[in-house]
């Protein structure tokens, strides 16, 4: 129950992470049918799904899993099992005590964030629209705007909105817009103290050219013009990407996972502050299990 109050608490903060669950544990496995950990955005785990083994491939498995936001059952075993059923991913880990298990890997990726600063009718539909799509949508201040939004918009009639507009450029939020008719925001683009090219991200008027007069029409076509500017594609790149494309980002973007061959058993290892490691003559070894990691040191030559 403490691991699950935690998965609580990490979406709370809209951080990602993959819950992993034994749903399948044949003998001989130090791991239960129950048994569950959290695999986070920097490869620490929290938790047991069994021993340094079959955590060495959870984590890695979770953390390409964070990058395509996927879910998938994963089966390690230290036999050369090639199942290729669907929805089904099977590793061979020879490094295993000879048991096979079954982890149901579930990716937990927070809801885009809309930002909306202000009290007008639009802001408020606003809110309403985005989470109607399932999308999360927030209002609030100035001095509170998230660092992890897909997209700000500013509907206040002339409150904060420099103060606003401005951070937002500057936090490279993907998609940035100011509800105002064209002369109006005009004007408040002047008196930003932004360069030509940052100005060019703010959508001014916001929203695509729908015909749309009423408070939840403007919102929809503003939310239609956030999402036709995303880019199609399921696996968030590492890092940003420059506009007008536009990704629909993870909360906190997982880059590309750092992968090392386990010298060996010629294991994929994830490179992360948890993974097992050993420096030899200057170069970081890493392990999937201790048994790999005693064989290296009591030899380092016969595996170089």
């Amino acid at each position: 129950m403490d691991l699950l109050h935690r998965a609580d608490r990490l979406r709370a903060d809209r951080t990602p992470f993959v819950l992993a669950t034994v749903v399948r544990a044949e003998r001989p496995t130090s791991a239960k049918t129950g048994d569950r950990a959290l695999v986070l955005p920097d490869g620490t785990m929290e938790g047991f799904v069994g021993g340094t083994c079959a955590e060495s491939t959870v984590r890695l498995q979770g953390l390409r899993l964070l990058e395509t936001g996927e879910s998938t059952l994963l089966r390690i075993t230290p036999s050369g099992d090639d199942d290729e059923r669907e929805g089904l991913l099977t590793v061979t880990n020879p490094c295993l005590s000879g048991g096979t298990l079954e982890i149901f890997l579930e990716t937990m990726i927070p809801a885009p964030l809309v930002y909306v600063h202000g009290e007008a009718p639009v802001a408020r539909a606003m809110v309403d629209v985005a989470r109607a799509v399932g999308w999360e949508g927030v209002r609030g201040p100035a001095s509170t705007l998230p660092l992890d939004a897909s997209a700000v918009v500013v509907a206040s009639h002339g409150r904060d909105e420099v103060e606003v507009l401005t951070a937002a450029v500057k936090a490279d939020v993907p998609y940035i817009a100011l509800v105002a008719s064209r002369k109006r925001a005009a004007a408040v683009l002047d008196e930003l103290q932004l360069t030509a090219l940052q100005k060019a991200r703010i959508h001014a008027p916001a929203g695509m050219d729908i015909g749309a007069r009423t408070a939840p029409e403007i919102a929809l076509s503003i939310l239609a013009e956030v999402i036709s500017k995303r880019t199609r594609q399921t696996a968030p790149p590492p890092g940003r990407i420059d506009l007008p494309l536009l990704q629909t980002p993870t909360p906190a973007p997982v880059s590309q996972v750092a992968v090392a061959k386990d010298v060996v058993c010629a294991m994929d290892v994830a490179i992360s502050p948890d993974a097992l490691q050993y420096e030899h003559e200057g170069t970081m070894y890493y392990f999937c299990g201790s048994g790999c990691r005693r064989a290296f040191i009591d030899n380092p030559a016969r595996y170089l």
